[in-house]
Protein backbone atom coordinates (compact mmCIF):
# COMPACT_ATOMS: atom_id res chain seq x y z
CA UNK A 1 0.00 0.00 0.00
CA UNK A 2 1.08 3.19 -1.24
CA UNK A 3 1.52 6.10 1.28
CA UNK A 4 -1.49 8.21 -0.36
CA UNK A 5 -3.54 4.79 -0.25
CA UNK A 6 -2.85 4.51 3.33
CA UNK A 7 -3.45 8.46 4.58
CA UNK A 8 -6.73 7.85 2.61
CA UNK A 9 -7.55 4.15 4.51
CA UNK A 10 -6.36 5.61 8.06
CA UNK A 11 -8.80 8.90 7.48
CA UNK A 12 -11.86 6.62 6.12
CA UNK A 13 -11.46 4.44 8.79
CA UNK A 14 -10.72 6.94 11.77
CA UNK A 15 -13.73 9.07 10.69
CA UNK A 16 -15.75 5.90 10.88
CA UNK A 17 -14.47 4.88 14.45
CA UNK A 18 -15.55 8.54 14.99
CA UNK A 19 -18.67 7.13 14.99
CA UNK A 20 -18.61 6.51 19.07
CA UNK A 21 -16.83 9.74 20.49
CA UNK A 22 -19.38 11.75 17.98
CA UNK A 23 -22.43 10.05 19.25
CA UNK A 24 -21.30 9.89 22.93
CA UNK A 25 -19.69 13.73 23.28
CA UNK A 26 -22.14 15.73 20.37
CA UNK A 27 -24.97 15.21 23.20
CA UNK A 28 -23.34 15.81 26.36
CA UNK A 29 -24.26 19.84 26.55
CA UNK A 30 -28.28 18.73 26.36
CA UNK A 31 -28.25 16.27 29.21
CA UNK A 32 -28.79 18.90 31.78
CA UNK A 33 -31.51 19.96 29.03
CA UNK A 34 -32.51 16.28 28.78
CA UNK A 35 -33.35 16.11 32.16
CA UNK A 36 -35.81 18.79 32.07
CA UNK A 37 -37.48 17.86 28.72
CA UNK A 38 -38.63 14.74 30.39
CA UNK A 39 -39.02 15.28 33.41
CA UNK A 40 -36.45 12.59 34.59
CA UNK A 41 -34.07 12.67 37.50
CA UNK A 42 -29.95 12.25 36.66
CA UNK A 43 -29.47 8.40 36.96
CA UNK A 44 -32.22 8.12 34.53
CA UNK A 45 -30.86 10.51 31.79
CA UNK A 46 -27.37 9.25 32.60
CA UNK A 47 -29.09 5.50 31.61
CA UNK A 48 -28.84 6.78 27.56
CA UNK A 49 -25.04 6.63 28.41
CA UNK A 50 -24.64 3.19 29.73
CA UNK A 51 -27.77 2.12 27.18
CA UNK A 52 -24.56 2.86 24.34
CA UNK A 53 -22.19 1.24 26.51
CA UNK A 54 -24.29 -2.04 27.07
CA UNK A 55 -24.55 -1.88 23.57
CA UNK A 56 -21.20 -1.26 22.58
CA UNK A 57 -20.00 -4.22 24.33
CA UNK A 58 -22.66 -6.85 23.45
CA UNK A 59 -22.88 -6.29 19.60
CA UNK A 60 -19.06 -6.52 19.10
CA UNK A 61 -19.59 -10.11 20.27
CA UNK A 62 -21.89 -10.62 17.33
CA UNK A 63 -19.83 -8.83 14.68
CA UNK A 64 -16.29 -10.64 15.39
CA UNK A 65 -17.40 -13.70 14.40
CA UNK A 66 -19.35 -12.47 11.37
CA UNK A 67 -16.18 -10.23 10.05
CA UNK A 68 -14.11 -13.16 10.24
CA UNK A 69 -16.63 -15.65 8.46
CA UNK A 70 -18.13 -13.19 6.07
CA UNK A 71 -15.41 -10.50 5.63
CA UNK A 72 -15.11 -7.37 6.76
CA UNK A 73 -16.83 -5.31 4.18
CA UNK A 74 -20.05 -6.76 4.47
CA UNK A 75 -20.78 -6.78 8.59
CA UNK A 76 -19.37 -2.76 8.34
CA UNK A 77 -22.06 -1.84 5.99
CA UNK A 78 -24.86 -3.82 7.54
CA UNK A 79 -24.10 -2.60 10.47
CA UNK A 80 -23.46 1.66 9.47
CA UNK A 81 -26.90 1.26 8.28
CA UNK A 82 -28.27 0.12 11.54
CA UNK A 83 -26.45 2.97 13.19
CA UNK A 84 -28.19 5.79 11.13
CA UNK A 85 -31.57 4.26 11.68
CA UNK A 86 -31.44 4.34 15.33
CA UNK A 87 -30.16 7.86 15.31
CA UNK A 88 -33.19 9.28 13.19
CA UNK A 89 -35.36 6.75 15.92
CA UNK A 90 -33.27 9.12 18.32
CA UNK A 91 -34.65 11.91 16.76
CA UNK A 92 -38.53 11.14 17.48
CA UNK A 93 -38.07 9.54 20.70
CA UNK A 94 -41.17 10.54 22.93
CA UNK A 95 -40.15 9.14 25.95
CA UNK A 96 -36.91 8.83 27.69
CA UNK A 97 -37.72 4.92 27.74
CA UNK A 98 -38.20 4.80 23.84
CA UNK A 99 -34.89 7.35 23.86
CA UNK A 100 -32.76 4.55 26.20
CA UNK A 101 -33.52 1.70 24.07
CA UNK A 102 -32.93 3.32 20.58
CA UNK A 103 -29.10 4.09 22.14
CA UNK A 104 -28.88 0.34 22.47
CA UNK A 105 -30.18 -0.05 19.23
CA UNK A 106 -27.85 3.03 18.16
CA UNK A 107 -24.33 1.56 19.46
CA UNK A 108 -25.41 -2.08 18.52
CA UNK A 109 -25.03 -0.55 14.49
CA UNK A 110 -21.75 1.41 15.60
CA UNK A 111 -20.05 -0.59 17.49
CA UNK A 112 -19.23 -2.71 13.91
CA UNK A 113 -16.93 0.35 13.19
CA UNK A 114 -14.60 0.18 16.25
CA UNK A 115 -14.49 -3.88 15.84
CA UNK A 116 -13.93 -4.52 12.19
CA UNK A 117 -11.45 -1.45 11.61
CA UNK A 118 -9.42 -2.52 14.10
CA UNK A 119 -9.54 -6.27 12.39
CA UNK A 120 -8.81 -4.74 9.10
CA UNK A 121 -5.83 -2.79 10.67
CA UNK A 122 -4.47 -5.97 11.53
CA UNK A 123 -5.46 -7.23 8.65
CA UNK A 124 -2.49 -5.20 6.59
CA UNK A 125 0.08 -4.47 9.01
CA UNK A 126 2.80 -5.72 11.41
CA UNK A 127 2.05 -5.14 15.37
CA UNK A 128 4.98 -1.92 15.86
CA UNK A 129 3.25 -0.60 12.49
CA UNK A 130 -0.36 -1.41 13.85
CA UNK A 131 0.59 0.81 16.90
CA UNK A 132 1.69 3.77 14.90
CA UNK A 133 -1.40 3.09 12.61
CA UNK A 134 -3.99 3.27 15.27
CA UNK A 135 -2.35 6.13 16.68
CA UNK A 136 -3.03 8.08 13.13
CA UNK A 137 -6.54 6.87 13.23
CA UNK A 138 -6.72 8.11 17.14
CA UNK A 139 -5.44 12.00 15.48
CA UNK A 140 -8.36 11.84 12.80
CA UNK A 141 -10.99 10.42 15.22
CA UNK A 142 -9.77 12.64 17.95
CA UNK A 143 -11.22 15.78 16.20
CA UNK A 144 -14.16 13.93 17.06
CA UNK A 145 -14.39 14.75 21.02
CA UNK A 146 -13.02 18.22 20.56
CA UNK A 147 -15.28 19.28 17.94
CA UNK A 148 -18.42 17.26 18.91
CA UNK A 149 -19.50 18.73 22.31
CA UNK A 150 -18.80 22.63 20.46
CA UNK A 151 -21.45 21.39 17.58
CA UNK A 152 -23.74 20.01 20.12
CA UNK A 153 -23.55 22.86 22.50
CA UNK A 154 -24.10 25.41 19.40
CA UNK A 155 -26.78 23.58 18.17
CA UNK A 156 -28.74 23.66 21.73
CA UNK A 157 -28.31 27.41 20.91
CA UNK A 158 -30.66 27.75 17.79
CA UNK A 159 -32.99 24.07 18.20
CA UNK A 160 -33.86 21.39 20.57
CA UNK A 161 -31.85 18.10 21.51
CA UNK A 162 -33.54 16.64 18.50
CA UNK A 163 -31.51 18.64 16.28
CA UNK A 164 -28.53 16.30 17.41
CA UNK A 165 -29.65 13.25 16.34
CA UNK A 166 -30.89 14.42 13.31
CA UNK A 167 -27.15 15.82 12.83
CA UNK A 168 -25.75 12.19 13.56
CA UNK A 169 -28.04 10.68 11.32
CA UNK A 170 -26.48 12.80 8.56
CA UNK A 171 -22.91 11.56 9.45
CA UNK A 172 -24.22 8.28 9.66
CA UNK A 173 -24.59 8.31 5.83
CA UNK A 174 -21.47 10.28 5.34
CA UNK A 175 -19.81 7.30 7.19
CA UNK A 176 -21.97 4.50 5.00
CA UNK A 177 -21.23 6.14 1.36
CA UNK A 178 -17.41 6.22 2.26
CA UNK A 179 -17.27 2.76 3.50
CA UNK A 180 -18.23 1.78 0.26
CA UNK A 181 -15.49 2.44 -0.97
CA UNK A 182 -13.20 0.56 1.28
CA UNK A 183 -12.03 -3.03 -0.33
CA UNK A 184 -11.89 -6.15 1.70
CA UNK A 185 -8.73 -6.94 3.51
CA UNK A 186 -9.70 -10.38 4.67
CA UNK A 187 -7.53 -12.84 2.85
CA UNK A 188 -8.86 -16.34 4.27
CA UNK A 189 -12.62 -16.60 5.53
CA UNK A 190 -13.18 -18.44 9.08
CA UNK A 191 -14.91 -21.95 8.20
CA UNK A 192 -19.45 -21.40 8.94
CA UNK A 193 -20.09 -20.00 11.94
CA UNK A 194 -21.01 -22.90 14.83
CA UNK A 195 -21.59 -21.23 18.23
CA UNK A 196 -20.07 -24.25 19.41
CA UNK A 197 -16.62 -23.23 18.13
CA UNK A 198 -17.54 -19.33 18.76
CA UNK A 199 -17.91 -20.21 22.49
CA UNK A 200 -14.56 -22.38 22.54
CA UNK A 201 -13.06 -19.27 20.38
CA UNK A 202 -14.12 -16.84 23.32
CA UNK A 203 -13.46 -19.01 26.11
CA UNK A 204 -9.63 -19.92 24.74
CA UNK A 205 -9.10 -16.19 24.35
CA UNK A 206 -9.83 -15.54 27.98
CA UNK A 207 -7.58 -18.07 29.26
CA UNK A 208 -5.00 -16.10 27.29
CA UNK A 209 -2.96 -14.36 29.70
CA UNK A 210 -0.88 -11.93 27.51
CA UNK A 211 -4.38 -10.67 25.88
CA UNK A 212 -6.45 -10.60 28.61
CA UNK A 213 -4.11 -8.61 30.28
CA UNK A 214 -3.51 -6.10 27.79
CA UNK A 215 -7.33 -6.22 26.89
CA UNK A 216 -7.96 -5.14 30.65
CA UNK A 217 -5.64 -2.77 30.68
CA UNK A 218 -7.59 -0.79 27.93
CA UNK A 219 -10.57 -1.59 28.83
CA UNK A 220 -10.74 -0.56 32.08
CA UNK A 221 -8.44 2.59 31.81
CA UNK A 222 -10.94 3.73 28.89
CA UNK A 223 -14.07 2.62 31.13
CA UNK A 224 -12.19 5.91 33.65
CA UNK A 225 -12.59 7.59 30.62
CA UNK A 226 -16.39 6.75 30.52
CA UNK A 227 -16.92 7.48 33.86
CA UNK A 228 -15.36 11.03 32.80
CA UNK A 229 -17.79 11.43 29.96
CA UNK A 230 -20.67 10.57 32.08
CA UNK A 231 -20.35 12.85 34.95
CA UNK A 232 -18.44 15.83 33.27
CA UNK A 233 -21.46 17.79 31.81
CA UNK A 234 -22.99 17.97 35.44
CA UNK A 235 -19.76 18.29 37.00
CA UNK A 236 -18.86 21.42 34.78
CA UNK A 237 -22.45 22.90 33.86
CA UNK A 238 -24.13 22.46 37.24
CA UNK A 239 -21.70 22.08 40.07
CA UNK A 240 -19.29 24.79 38.16
CA UNK A 241 -21.67 26.99 36.50
CA UNK A 242 -20.17 26.96 32.71
CA UNK A 243 -22.91 28.02 30.00
CA UNK A 244 -23.74 24.40 28.13
CA UNK A 245 -22.33 26.41 25.19
CA UNK A 246 -18.93 26.75 26.59
CA UNK A 247 -18.91 23.43 28.33
CA UNK A 248 -17.28 21.70 24.88
CA UNK A 249 -13.93 24.37 25.30
CA UNK A 250 -13.51 22.44 28.43
CA UNK A 251 -14.49 18.95 27.01
CA UNK A 252 -12.44 19.78 23.67
CA UNK A 253 -9.28 20.49 25.70
CA UNK A 254 -8.90 17.41 27.27
CA UNK A 255 -9.62 15.68 23.39
CA UNK A 256 -6.59 17.85 22.25
CA UNK A 257 -4.72 16.57 25.18
CA UNK A 258 -5.53 12.75 24.30
CA UNK A 259 -4.98 13.11 20.65
CA UNK A 260 -1.36 15.20 21.13
CA UNK A 261 -0.78 12.01 23.49
CA UNK A 262 -1.64 9.62 20.60
CA UNK A 263 0.90 11.48 18.14
CA UNK A 264 3.68 11.49 20.63
CA UNK A 265 3.20 7.73 20.72
CA UNK A 266 4.17 7.25 17.37
CA UNK A 267 7.41 9.12 18.35
CA UNK A 268 8.16 7.18 21.53
CA UNK A 269 7.09 3.58 19.85
CA UNK A 270 10.78 4.25 17.46
CA UNK A 271 12.66 3.91 20.32
CA UNK A 272 10.15 1.49 23.14
CA UNK A 273 8.46 -1.42 22.73
CA UNK A 274 4.39 -0.62 23.17
CA UNK A 275 4.48 -3.14 26.63
CA UNK A 276 6.83 -0.60 28.18
CA UNK A 277 4.66 2.25 27.00
CA UNK A 278 1.73 0.93 28.18
CA UNK A 279 3.38 0.46 32.01
CA UNK A 280 4.07 3.93 31.95
CA UNK A 281 1.09 5.22 31.05
CA UNK A 282 -1.02 3.89 33.71
CA UNK A 283 1.35 4.73 36.71
CA UNK A 284 1.15 7.94 35.04
CA UNK A 285 -2.74 7.74 34.96
CA UNK A 286 -2.92 6.63 38.36
CA UNK A 287 -1.22 9.13 40.35
CA UNK A 288 -2.89 11.62 38.47
CA UNK A 289 -6.47 10.02 39.16
CA UNK A 290 -5.59 9.56 42.83
CA UNK A 291 -4.47 13.81 42.87
CA UNK A 292 -7.96 14.32 41.03
CA UNK A 293 -9.48 12.60 43.55
CA UNK A 294 -7.51 14.97 46.25
CA UNK A 295 -8.66 18.40 44.60
CA UNK A 296 -12.45 17.23 44.55
CA UNK A 297 -12.86 15.93 47.89
CA UNK A 298 -11.06 19.15 49.31
CA UNK A 299 -12.34 21.71 47.26
CA UNK A 300 -8.54 22.86 46.42
CA UNK A 301 -8.23 24.83 43.33
CA UNK A 302 -11.99 25.12 42.76
CA UNK A 303 -12.42 24.74 38.80
CA UNK A 304 -9.34 24.17 37.80
CA UNK A 305 -8.53 21.97 40.63
CA UNK A 306 -10.72 19.66 39.18
CA UNK A 307 -9.60 20.70 35.44
CA UNK A 308 -6.11 19.93 35.63
CA UNK A 309 -5.85 16.76 37.06
CA UNK A 310 -8.69 15.68 34.38
CA UNK A 311 -6.44 17.03 31.71
CA UNK A 312 -3.71 14.69 32.54
CA UNK A 313 -5.49 11.62 33.43
CA UNK A 314 -7.11 11.92 29.91
CA UNK A 315 -3.71 12.42 28.32
CA UNK A 316 -2.28 9.34 29.62
CA UNK A 317 -4.87 7.81 28.03
CA UNK A 318 -3.57 8.40 24.61
CA UNK A 319 -0.27 6.20 25.10
CA UNK A 320 -2.57 3.36 27.14
CA UNK A 321 -4.72 2.38 24.21
CA UNK A 322 -3.59 2.55 20.88
CA UNK A 323 -0.32 0.36 22.83
CA UNK A 324 -2.74 -2.43 24.87
CA UNK A 325 -4.54 -2.58 21.91
CA UNK A 326 -1.35 -3.48 19.55
CA UNK A 327 0.04 -5.89 22.33
CA UNK A 328 -2.91 -7.57 23.08
CA UNK A 329 -3.86 -8.42 19.67
CA UNK A 330 -0.36 -9.02 18.40
CA UNK A 331 -0.10 -12.88 18.71
CA UNK A 332 -3.94 -13.44 17.17
CA UNK A 333 -3.71 -12.88 13.62
CA UNK A 334 -5.85 -15.71 12.90
CA UNK A 335 -8.24 -14.71 14.90
CA UNK A 336 -8.02 -11.02 14.81
CA UNK A 337 -11.88 -10.77 14.73
CA UNK A 338 -12.52 -12.29 17.92
CA UNK A 339 -10.13 -10.68 19.77
CA UNK A 340 -11.02 -7.46 18.53
CA UNK A 341 -14.85 -7.83 19.57
CA UNK A 342 -13.87 -9.28 22.97
CA UNK A 343 -11.57 -6.28 23.34
CA UNK A 344 -14.44 -3.71 22.78
CA UNK A 345 -16.85 -6.23 24.85
CA UNK A 346 -14.89 -5.97 28.02
CA UNK A 347 -14.07 -2.32 27.24
CA UNK A 348 -17.65 -1.54 26.86
CA UNK A 349 -19.18 -3.25 29.21
CA UNK A 350 -16.64 -2.23 32.23
CA UNK A 351 -17.21 1.64 30.76
CA UNK A 352 -21.23 0.83 31.31
CA UNK A 353 -20.43 -0.25 34.96
CA UNK A 354 -18.86 3.00 35.41
CA UNK A 355 -20.86 5.55 34.00
CA UNK A 356 -23.97 3.88 35.94
CA UNK A 357 -21.99 3.98 39.02
CA UNK A 358 -21.15 8.36 38.46
CA UNK A 359 -24.72 8.56 38.17
CA UNK A 360 -26.17 6.82 40.86
CA UNK A 361 -23.16 8.08 43.53
CA UNK A 362 -24.40 11.40 42.16
CA UNK A 363 -24.16 14.10 45.03
CA UNK A 364 -24.08 17.21 43.69
CA UNK A 365 -19.75 17.45 43.74
CA UNK A 366 -17.05 15.92 41.24
CA UNK A 367 -16.11 13.30 44.10
CA UNK A 368 -18.33 10.09 42.32
CA UNK A 369 -17.08 10.63 39.45
CA UNK A 370 -13.13 11.27 40.43
CA UNK A 371 -13.35 7.87 42.39
CA UNK A 372 -14.46 6.04 39.99
CA UNK A 373 -12.23 6.97 37.43
CA UNK A 374 -9.05 6.57 40.47
CA UNK A 375 -10.79 2.91 40.81
CA UNK A 376 -10.65 2.55 36.94
CA UNK A 377 -7.52 3.75 36.88
CA UNK A 378 -5.93 1.42 39.71
CA UNK A 379 -7.69 -1.70 38.45
CA UNK A 380 -6.15 -1.12 35.24
CA UNK A 381 -2.81 -0.97 36.42
CA UNK A 382 -2.81 -3.57 39.10
CA UNK A 383 -4.37 -6.20 36.27
CA UNK A 384 -2.09 -5.25 33.96
CA UNK A 385 0.84 -6.48 36.29
CA UNK A 386 -1.14 -9.41 37.61
CA UNK A 387 -1.76 -10.87 34.08
CA UNK A 388 0.96 -9.98 31.92
CA UNK A 389 4.40 -9.79 33.46
CA UNK A 390 6.96 -8.38 31.62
Amino acid sequence: MDSAAQRRWVLILGTIVAIGPMTIDMYLPSLPGLQAYFGADTSEVQLTLSAYFLGLALGQLVYGPLADRHGRRIPLLAGLALYTFASLACALAPTIEVLIAMRFVQAVGGCAGIVISRAMVRDRFEPQQMARIVSSMVLVMGVAPILAPLAGGQILRFAGWQAIFLALTLFGVICLVAARTLPETLAQRAPPIRMGAVIRGYAGLLRHRHFMGYALAAGIGSAGMFAYISGAAFVFIEVFGIAPDHFGWFFGANAAGLVAASQLNGLLLRRYKAERIVRGALAAFAACAWLLVLTAATGWGGLWGVALPLFFCIGSLGFNFPNATAAAMAPLGDRAGLASALMGTLQFAVAAVAGAAVGHFHDGTPLPMALVIAVCATGALTVLHVLARP
